[in-house]
C-alpha cells in the first residue's frame, strides 16, 4: 500500500453508500417471529416462558406492555438474552449480497509503489475492503513514511517474495502461501524482494 493513496481507498470504501438507521423493533412482531422460527404454537411458547397463553397473545398483538419480569421469562423461554428481544437479526439488515470479480476485471488504482486491483468494488457499505496488489517497491526509501489507517488488515502472498516492514517488529520475509494479520494503526509497508513484482491479496477491515 502507498501512504498517499491507500488511506483514501479505505476512506472512500467506508463512506460509500448512504448511512441508514434501523427502525425501532416492534416487540410483539419480534416475539412472534422468534416463536414461529422455533416452530412453536402459542401454547408451547407460553409454557416454555412460564406465561399464560393469553398474556403471550396480548404481547404479540401489542395489546399490553410486558413487565421486566415477563421479559426475562420470555428471553429464558426463547433461549436468548433480553436485549435480543429488541434487536433485529443481522440477516434483516442485508440479505443475499454477492459480488463476483473475474480475474483482471477489478477496478485498477496504480501508485508509485503498488498497483491495486479493487475486488467486489460494486458492493457498497462493505465491512471489508479486498484487493489484489502488485508490489512495485523494492526498498523502504520509495515510501513517504509509514502507512497507517484504522482497522485490521490481512495480507496473503500470491506470487513472489515480499518483505513486510512494521513499526514495532523486525522485517518479515513472506513467500507464496504465507500470510500476516496485523493492526492497521501500526505503521507498515511491503516491498518485493523477488526478481519479479510480487502479488498479494490484501483485505482491510472497514469497521
Amino acid at each position: 500500500m502507498s501512504e498517499d493513496t491507500t488511506p483514501s481507498l479505505i476512506r472512500i470504501a467506508r463512506e460509500s453508500g448512504e448511512s441508514d438507521t434501523a427502525p425501532p423493533v416492534d416487540l410483539g412482531v419480534r416475539v412472534r417471529e422468534l416463536r414461529k422460527a422455533r416452530g412453536w404454537t402459542l401454547e408451547q411458547a407460553a409454557g416454555q416462558a412460564g406465561l399464560a397463553r393469553s398474556t403471550l397473545s396480548k404481547i404479540e398483538n401489542g395489546q399490553m406492555s410486558p413487565t421486566y419480569d415477563a421479559l426475562k421469562k420470555l428471553a429464558v423461554g426463547l433461549e436468548i438474552s433480553v436485549p435480543q428481544l429488541f434487536t433485529p437479526p443481522a440477516a434483516e439488515k442485508i440479505n443475499g449480497r454477492m459480488a463476483v470479480t473475474k480475474s483482471g476485471e477489478g477496478a485498477a488504482k496504480a501508485t508509485v509503489t503498488y498497483e491495486h486491483e479493487l475486488l467486489a468494488d460494486t458492493l457498497r457499505k462493505k465491512q471489508m475492503l479486498p484487493y489484489r496488489a502488485r508490489i512495485r517497491a523494492r526498498s523502504m526509501e520509495e515510501f513517504d513514511g509509514w502507512v497507517r489507517h484504522d482497522g485490521e488488515e490481512f495480507l496473503y502472498v500470491l506470487t513472489g517474495v515480499v518483505q513486510l516492514f512494521t513499526e514495532f517488529y523486525e522485517p518479515v520475509e513472506l513467500r507464496r502461501g504465507d500470510s500476516a494479520y496485523y493492526d492497521g494503526t501500526m505503521g507498515h509497508n511491503v516491498v518485493s524482494t523477488s526478481a519479479e513484482d510480487a502479488t498479494i491479496l490484501w483485505v482491510t477491515s472497514l469497521i
